[in-house]
């Protein structure tokens, strides 16, 4: 360990360094911008803390760090009602309700830390994890016992450094992929995209295009998110209490402040069917890349209107039209998303268990926990 390798641990973006943003590589998930939105409208049983790694006094690197509590949700997810559901909740009530976690719960990808230049990735990550065990150490003197620490979204080219910087006795685990959308340099618009499909998926498109037919879809501005801000969240807790597992629900007033702060960066779309909201998408402009974000539709008419296949072709279309380079749709309906072009990308995370006993066997209850996701991957274009 370099012995002038020091670190800061912040509570409020007030504090950060002047130099955070030159830290972040152009990713908007480390910038000083998107740390705000956490500290405005974090889920309820998440704090978030920023971390500030240094060279003497030079800042070498930035990373992001949440504590999560279990504790505080109503639900972790509705979509299953089974034996294997009821003990896997009991379980992580019981035994793994509080999280500390290096990394973004919220998004899927490597938006943890970032170093500079200056420092490799094995010092980096040995003074990154001391400064997870401070915060635990900090979060225990308030009366609160951490049973998991996890390190999240890393590609496999990462694994080396966690390995040499001491990570041997954590639990290597990887979920569900991270879908992925690389947009041919070749297509210009919309039309050059369904050019390329199969005539299944040409017509899979058509179809979907037809059932939307009289559903308006409209770009929304700050006021308009205000004004609808309660649909909004019906809207989006519909379609979040369906999911296999939840670690949090966002607050009602994200959205909003996403847009305030953000303010062109973060679009937000809404389906409109006489008048009436039914549906939403958000996406967020993160350099070359285009990251989709949560959204949210009626159930009742989601089926029958195929909006959700609708909302993603609209993001194909929009991010071909901007010129992005790849669409980031995270984890989540595997399949749909590789209907219409999206490819898996594995990613992987290490997880270490207070509780020597259950440490010692994490592989098994994780194995265990951890829905079953059974999908088949999909191609809709032309072979060629």
């Amino acid at each position: 360990m370099n012995s002038n390798l020091t670190f800061k641990i912040y509570t409020s973006t007030e504090q950060l360094p002047t130099t955070w943003d030159i830290l972040t590589k152009k990713n908007l998930f480390l910038s000083k911008e998107y740390m705000q939105i956490l500290e405005r409208s974090a889920p309820q049983n998440m704090e978030c803390y920023f971390i500030g790694l240094f060279l003497e006094n030079a800042l070498v690197g930035i990373a992001l760090s949440q504590y999560i509590n279990l504790n505080k949700l109503e639900s972790f997810g509705e979509r299953d009602r089974c034996v294997k559901t009821a003990v896997r909740n009991f379980l992580f009530k019981r035994y793994s309700s509080q999280v500390l976690l290096v990394g973004n719960n919220m998004l899927t990808g490597q938006n943890s830390f970032s170093f500079s230049g200056t420092i490799d990735a094995k010092l980096g990550l040995e003074i990154l994890k001391k400064a997870a065990e401070k915060i635990v150490a900090n979060l225990k003197k308030r009366g609160i016992n951490i049973h998991l620490l996890s390190f999240k979204d890393y590609y496999e080219s990462e694994n080396e450094s966690f390995q040499n910087a001491g990570f041997k006795d954590y639990y290597r685990f990887s979920t569900q992929p991270n879908m992925v959308f690389s947009i041919d340099e070749k297509w210009q618009s919309e039309q050059d995209y369904i050019d390329a499909f199969s005539k299944k998926y040409r017509d899979q498109y058509k179809r979907a295009r037809k059932k939307a037919e009289g559903i308006v879809k409209k770009k929304m501005h700050i006021g308009d998110i205000l004004k609808h801000e309660e649909t909004i969240y019906e809207l989006y807790f519909q379609v979040a209490k369906n999911a296999y597992f939840n670690t949090f629900f966002l607050s009602k007033n994200h959205f909003r402040i996403f847009k305030e702060i953000l303010k062109d960066k973060f679009l937000f779309y809404g389906y409109f069917q006489e008048g009436k909201l039914i549906g939403f998408n958000t996406l967020i402009k993160n350099g070359n890349t285009m990251d989709t974000y949560f959204l949210g539709y009626d159930e009742s008419l989601q089926r029958d209107k195929m909006l959700y296949l609708n909302m993603l072709y609209d993001m194909v279309a929009y991010s071909i039209n901007k010129g992005f380079r790849e669409i980031v749709f995270a984890r989540t309906a595997l399949e749909i998303k590789s209907s219409i072009g999206a490819k898996p990308q594995q990613m992987f995370g290490y997880i270490k268990h207070k509780n020597r006993f259950l440490d010692s066997n994490i592989g098994f209850i994780f194995k265990y926990l951890e829905p079953d996701i059974h999908w088949n991957e999909r191609n809709p274009f032309k072979l060629i």
